[in-house]
């Protein structure tokens, strides 16, 4: 989440009369997270969340990703479906972009998880997996492994920038990650970015799965290896909590299992998952407007988990 595009009081509440949403009382911006414009809205009836989708989101993609949440939805899972306006439209245009109204969900993501919040929401994970095995529509990973290397290619000699021989470093990675990437694991529709502030909580208790604009189909043990490492390392990358990683593995087992083939793959998955989110925040370390209200987040952080995941291989043993 972040604010890229601005939304004055007057046209908000113009748009707000297109729903049974009640009459506008406050909004505010919110600046965690990097790809859309996010705004929390109080009304005299209910609060919400305003998302306006920038470019990184494609507007063809929107309707699979309402599909998928209102599929969640359905069956019970903790997630925040668009609201429909009064002539059951949920795709609007607010301000030049495409926006939807979202339902609000209450809890907090948390900065720091322990490791029974770590194996809650994997767990709640593994029911999201299992709820999504009915799910027909499909998406391509646009973040997926055929496109790290011409992100890489776009980032160029500027990595260096960031730190001296950063693109040797990654080049080389990801031509390791390349060469053995699995194939024939099992494959459904992702979350694709399950990090702790995409998690809502109340104490041990989840109750949200939030942010799913980059949810895909695509093989499912990498969902559970992004997860990994976003939450078992630091903020910098650092210092990896073995209890995180041993509750979110034990967790998502309790909801659904994972095969030997996808268990044996998920070293490599993790490794993937680095340079995945090294090659994004670098992308936006280095292409962020400088007046954007959005928080840069360090490219290096996860090349450290990428070393880390490198040189402990027993990790998910």
């Amino acid at each position: 989440m972040a604010v890229y595009t601005h939304v004055s009081a007057e046209s908000l509440a113009d748009f707000l009369r297109r729903y049974d949403a009640g009459e506008l009382i406050s909004v505010k911006g919110i600046a965690e997270g990097v790809e859309n414009s996010n705004y929390l809205v109080d009304t005299s009836t209910a609060r919400f969340i305003l998302t306006l989708y920038e470019k990184r989101v494609a507007a063809g993609d929107l309707p699979f990703f309402m599909a998928l949440l209102d599929h969640l939805a359905a069956r019970g899972l903790a997630v925040p479906p668009a609201i429909p306006d009064r002539d059951g439209g949920v795709i609007q245009t607010l301000a030049g972009r495409p926006a939807c109204l979202i339902r609000f969900l209450p809890g907090v993501s948390v900065s720091h998880p322990t490791p029974a919040q770590a194996q809650a929401a994997a767990r709640a994970m593994g029911e999201m997996h299992a709820a999504l095995a009915d799910f027909a529509p499909t998406r391509a990973n646009s973040m997926g492994i055929a496109t790290w290397r011409p992100l890489l290619e776009r980032c160029g000699r500027d990595l260096d920038t960031i730190r001296p021989g950063l693109f040797d470093r990654v080049d080389a990675a990801l031509a390791r990650v390349e060469a053995a990437w699995p194939t024939g694991l099992p494959v459904s529709a992702i979350h694709a970015d399950l990090f702790p502030d995409n998690v809502l909580m109340h104490g041990d208790e989840v109750t949200g799965l939030i942010d799913f604009y980059f949810a895909c189909t695509d093989l499912r043990a990498y969902d559970l290896a992004v997860m990994h490492s976003a939450w078992t390392f630091d903020a910098r990358g650092e210092h990896p909590d073995a209890a995180v990683g041993a509750g979110l593995l034990a967790g998502y087992a309790e909801t659904f299992a994972l095969s030997a083939a996808e268990r044996a793959a998920l070293p490599l998955l993790a490794e993937g998952a680095c340079i995945r989110f090294l090659l994004s925040r670098a992308w936006d370390w280095l292409h962020t407007p400088a007046d954007a209200l959005v928080m840069r987040k360090d490219p290096l952080a996860y090349l450290r988990r990428l070393d880390w995941y490198a040189a402990h291989p027993e990790a998910f043993a």
